[in-house]
């Protein structure tokens, strides 16, 4: 049975029911794709002609796009935004330009809204409320927003649906998903699996349309992160919401890009961006769930300092393999391991196994290598995006429907924190707080990233390490008892197995290092000898300013007090934990054996040697003697000696 309009409206996005209802309605689909077609064809044979066109020119047409999709309405307004995150489809140029679409629409008659509200809420509006105001403050594609007050005093903002607005998008979305179908189908260049990012985007946007979805996601938000000390998210009034109306806390603030206006109420905007970066790094990476449009609109610093985030129509998740494939991949690109980056874009969805790397991987590598003096947390989020997104393009990437948001949601916040201030480093502020949870977090898969990061070809790398700590210091949820705990339960654990002949080799090597140290030079070479095989370790012997195994845990220690000093009540218990661990025993006792074995062989050596040398000794002087006796064999055994007679042959 056909779809009726009103049952369409009320219904979330159905791809069939959707395709029922305009099927039975040619000459509105026909007149619907004359309005969007016949400009963007013109477009899209100017973009044809003009392929090989300046870059000024390209700009050109970029900014003509982005005025016609305003034109087009709603979805296409949405349907940009989109793409502007999406470098496997749009080039570089045109992302930029989408990127400033702006879902904003004249506001629609107050007697319509109003009656959407009475429909809603069962009442006038001046019965629900005690005050609204005479009109909107703000009119978006999706609705449009009133100031009220409630009768028991508490300001709100109400927002209020437009009329017909499912209708069109739903009319919009099954064109365009014709269409998507029709070219995966016909074109192989076409590498996206178009339709299926419609479907997608077609969702949130009518989950967006669903006020009590937002309202839900409201509260969800707050539950994860409204209990963040800077971090404040508005209360949902479910007894004024419904479909078409949503009633929130109204937030009074000043908008975070506004520096001076922050400024005057005594605010540091930096500080305040450093809490909106924090923030989404915990949507990203430890619950998933992140807010996918932070516009400037949406982040507003109230009069008590802190960041309230605003619309959460547009929310995204990001399942737990994604978030540690995303560490995973971190992790890869601070190691410069760039075959291993490729390889991570495989398990995260963006290419295929039979994928020919041969190429992408000297690209990436182009891209993610900072400038020479530069380390990687220095380079703008944004440029880096930029390169990548143009290798996206030129190979076949296929970007996920989450990656996308998130770059939007990251890109969006780089560019309001460079307004603030240009200096602003993204990941200079982010990878502290990836040292902090690689160093904290107990998952098997962030273990492995661990391990991964600390120890290549088989040697520790002390000055990893030593980045991690420092780095991790500067995140607000650095724990210093909680890093030591961690680190201890997973060094003495079964999980770390494979580590512990490597802490055992650490620890003898540090301890014949340290040793040799405070002896005389002469027995120097008779403690380390030829035992000690690895150069690396020779040549941190041999130089004073190399510190040893010991030496760099000295230093680690030195960083873990940098803020506070540790008190001996909690060495303490720490050190009771560390001996009563059965690893620890047994770690304990192969270090002894392992400095046992290797003191033994340095005997056995020792006495070897001298027993060799004094050999020769005697052989030499046996020669000699012997020459001195039988003169007629002295050039025999002089030669054969080593030695040679004088050449009068008669005195020496």
């Amino acid at each position: 049975m056909p779809a009726t309009k009103k049952d369409f409206e009320l219904d979330r996005y159905d791809v069939n029911a959707i395709a029922d209802y305009y099927r039975n309605q040619p000459f509105k689909v026909w007149w619907r794709c004359i309005v969007i077609f016949v400009p963007l064809i013109w477009l899209f044979l100017r973009l044809r002609l003009n392929a090989q066109a300046s870059a000024k020119e390209l700009k050109k047409l970029a900014i003509e796009s982005r005025k016609l999709l305003t034109r087009l309405g709603p979805a296409f307004i949405k349907i940009g935004q989109a793409l502007s995150t999406r470098p496997d489809i749009v080039p570089p140029v045109f992302m930029d330009e989408l990127a400033e679409l702006q879902d904003q629409l004249p506001p629609f008659p107050n007697e319509i809204a109003f009656q959407f509200i009475r429909d809603a809420l069962g009442a006038d509006p001046l019965e629900v409320y005690a005050e609204i105001s005479d009109n909107p403050i703000a009119a978006a594609s999706l609705g449009q927003v009133y100031k009220g007050k409630l009768k028991t005093g508490e300001l709100v903002a109400i927002k209020v649906q437009r009329p017909d607005i499912a209708a069109g998008i739903a009319l919009d979305m099954y064109i365009l998903r014709g269409i998507s179908v029709w070219l995966k189908k016909t074109f192989k260049f076409v590498r996206t699996n178009l339709a299926a990012i419609l479907d997608e985007f077609a969702s949130r946007i009518f989950e967006e349309m669903d006020y009590t979805f937002e309202g839900q996601n409201a509260e969800k938000f707050a539950k994860y992160y409204g209990g963040l000390d800077e971090v404040y998210v508005p209360k949902i009034y479910w007894q004024y919401t419904a479909r078409r109306v949503l009633t929130m806390e109204w937030i009074e603030g000043i908008k975070l890009t506004n520096v001076l206006a922050v400024k005057e109420a005594g605010f540091d905007s930096r500080h305040i961006i450093e809490v909106g970066v924090q923030c989404s790094l915990r949507q990203l990476l430890d619950y998933g769930y992140f807010h996918a449009d932070p516009h400037p609109g949406n982040l507003l610093v109230m009069g008590d300092g802190k960041l309230a985030y605003l619309d959460f129509g547009m929310m995204s998740q990001v399942s737990a393999e994604q978030r540690f494939g995303l560490i995973e991949a971190i992790v890869h690109l601070v190691n410069r391991d760039f075959t291993a980056l490729s390889k991570d874009y495989v398990r995260l969805g963006f290419l295929t196994e039979d994928i020919d790397f041969e190429g992408i991987v000297p690209a990436l590598s182009e891209v993610f290598n900072p400038p020479e003096g530069q380390s990687l947390t220095q380079m703008d989020f944004k440029d880096m995006t930029d390169q990548l997104s143009q290798i996206m393009y030129d190979y076949p990437f296929q970007v996920p429907a989450y990656y996308a948001l998130i770059i939007r949601s990251l890109v969006t916040l780089e560019g309001i924190a460079l307004s603030v201030d240009p200096n602003f480093k993204v990941l200079a502020v982010a990878y502290p707080y990836v040292a902090n949870r690689l160093l904290n977090d107990s998952a098997p898969e962030l273990r492995m990233a661990l391990k991964d990061l600390l120890f290549r070809d088989g040697e520790f790398r002390w000055n990893r390490l030593e980045n991690l700590l420092s780095n991790a210091q500067e995140n607000p949820d650095y724990n210093l008892n909680g890093t030591l705990d961690k680190g201890i339960d997973f060094l003495l654990s079964d999980r770390s197995e494979f580590m512990h002949d490597r802490i055992i080799d650490e620890i003898v090597k540090g301890i014949e290092v340290e040793t040799s140290k405070r002896l005389p030079e002469r027995f120097r070479t008779s403690i380390i000898g030829d035992i000690v095989i690895d150069p690396k370790v020779k040549a941190t012997i041999s130089t004073t300013e190399a510190p040893s195994s010991l030496g760099y845990i000295a230093r680690l220690w030195t960083i873990l007090q940098k803020d506070k000093a540790i008190a001996p009540a909690d060495i303490l218990p720490l050190a009771t934990r560390i001996l009563s661990k059965r690893q620890t025993l047994t770690i304990g006792r192969d270090v002894i054996s392992k400095l046992a074995q290797r003191s033994l062989v340095r005997v056995v050596r020792e006495v070897l040697l001298r027993d060799e040398k004094k050999y020769q000794d005697d052989k030499q002087q046996d020669l000699v003697n012997n020459s001195i006796r039988n003169p007629q064999g002295e050039e025999r055994e002089l030669v054969g000696s080593g030695l040679r007679r004088p050449v009068n042959g008669r005195s020496w």
